[in-house]
């Protein structure tokens, strides 16, 4: 059964890419301010059903917020599935526009220097741990020392994934596949952008567990986005433009974790409410029409402010 997760990408750091952020946010941006955004958003995901929680070591303080939601809430690792990704730095030093905000480096020394970190964090719920953003051109599913690293984590206990991004998210699944030793894989994918989704599905048939994420597209597949063809078949269904994109990718057999990634507790109730909503063959075929060539959508999605 497909359920949904949360991940905090925009409730760990001030400043991110997703449409009316710094709207969402406010003025108050302070670590003790976002730490309560946080908390209160996980409560309201807990309440709702929500058990997989997915952070990242570029997240800003994401770790250190789960980590302290957790323990507060006493929650043990037998309650929650909890992941995390390494490969980018966090580098803006608690600035909302920071350039960069993130560094990427898949090498070896990153992956056990952050390992160590996310330990330090989340070792008493971790479950699994991911490649952030591989894509064949980094090398990084060719590189022997980095594979060797995530077989001995592996080994020990913990689930290794990857995530993927960009124009070749559907060529860095396959090449995935033909390395072996992966148990999950998380993509974008959503009703703009669905390159990946036959590469997801042979994924799925591996046995691999696929996660997606962006499902709402950073804030275009919501009623920010302005997307009319969609906003007319969530107003025929009664629904929120969001929650109609996250249960278009629900409804897709081989997803098993679709990701939220709300930042306020009213953003969250929305998207849960795709939950309710039953898909049909007609309304794939009335949204098919919203996607759009993969190389545009990636431009348009590098060109989104960070607020």
């Amino acid at each position: 059964m497909t359920t949904i997760g949360l991940g905090l990408a925009a409730l760990g750091r001030p400043g991110y890419l997703n449409v009316g952020h710094g709207d969402d946010l406010g003025e108050n941006r302070s670590v003790e301010a976002l730490e309560r955004r946080c908390h209160s958003v996980l409560d309201a995901a807990y309440e709702g059903g929500v058990r997989h929680f997915d952070a990242a070591r570029s997240y800003g303080r994401a770790e250190e917020f789960l980590a302290s939601w957790l323990d507060a809430r006493g929650l043990g690792a037998e309650a929650v599935t909890v992941s995390s990704k390494w490969g980018y730095t966090y580098t803006a030093d608690w600035e909302v526009d920071a350039d960069p905000p993130e560094v990427k480096d898949l090498s070896v020394a990153t992956l056990k220097r952050q390992w160590a970190e996310t330990r330090r964090w989340l070792g008493r719920w971790l479950s699994l741990y991911q490649i952030h953003s591989a894509t064949v051109s980094s090398g990084v599913l060719d590189d022997a020392a980095v594979l060797e690293e995530l077989a001995r984590l592996r080994s020990s206990g913990v689930a290794v994934g990857l995530t993927v991004t960009g124009t070749d998210q559907a060529e860095t699944i396959d090449r995935a596949l033909e390395r072996g030793g992966f148990d999950s894989v998380q993509a974008t994918y959503n009703l703009l952008e669905r390159s990946a989704g036959p590469a997801l599905e042979r994924a799925h048939a591996a046995g691999l567990r696929v996660m997606v994420k962006e499902v709402v597209a950073n804030g275009r597949l919501t009623p920010r986005g302005d997307c009319a063809p969609l906003e007319a078949v969530a107003a025929r269904l009664g629904a929120s433009s969001d929650a109609v994109a996250i249960a278009a990718v629900l409804s897709r057999p081989w997803v098993e974790v679709v990701l939220t990634g709300a930042s306020t507790r009213e953003q969250l109730e929305s998207n849960l409410a795709a939950l309710g909503l039953s898909w049909s063959d007609e309304l794939d075929e009335e949204l098919a029409g919203l996607a759009e060539p993969t190389e545009r959508y990636w431009d348009t999605r590098s060109a989104l402010p960070w607020t």
